[in-house]
């Protein structure tokens, strides 16, 4: 899980620069930040979910 999601969170990253993804809160191109910030707080709760147990 640790390898996959950073590289799905940077393929959805250059696929939302090209072409906007359209969801809620990311609708213009310079939204990608956005999906930059979930990745940083979706790793964080996996390692320490990985840690923790």
């Amino acid at each position: 899980m640790t390898k996959i999601l950073p590289f799905a969170l940077i393929l959805m990253m250059a696929l939302h620069i090209i072409k906007p993804l359209g969801w809620p809160g990311l609708k213009k191109r310079g939204d990608f930040w956005k999906i930059a910030a979930g990745a940083i707080v979706a790793m964080f709760i996996v390692v320490l979910a990985g840690h923790a147990g």
